[in-house]
């Protein structure tokens, strides 16, 4: 008989703000404010996912496009130099 595997589900701790940076500022996501882009980038120069950003769909969407129209005028770099 084959063994029955146990799934084991780590708890994710939430600790995300509970409101969007965009709507709270009432501003949009530009690709030409870097500064404010790199905020919600990792050190490898990755996108932070909604859930650890905090961000709504709207705004996250909005975030990522600007994101990648800032990396093609090399405004922001596509990986981290290692």
């Amino acid at each position: 008989m084959a063994k029955k595997k146990r799934i084991i589900r780590k708890n994710i701790k939430n600790n995300a703000p509970k409101q969007c940076y965009y709507c709270m500022e009432k501003k949009e996501p530009n690709f030409e404010d870097t500064a404010n882009l790199n905020r919600f980038m990792t050190e490898r120069a990755k996108i932070i996912p909604r859930l650890r950003s905090g961000l709504c769909a709207k705004h996250q969407n909005a975030l990522t496009l600007s994101v990648k129209h800032a990396r093609h005028l090399a405004m922001v770099p596509f990986t981290a130099r290692i």
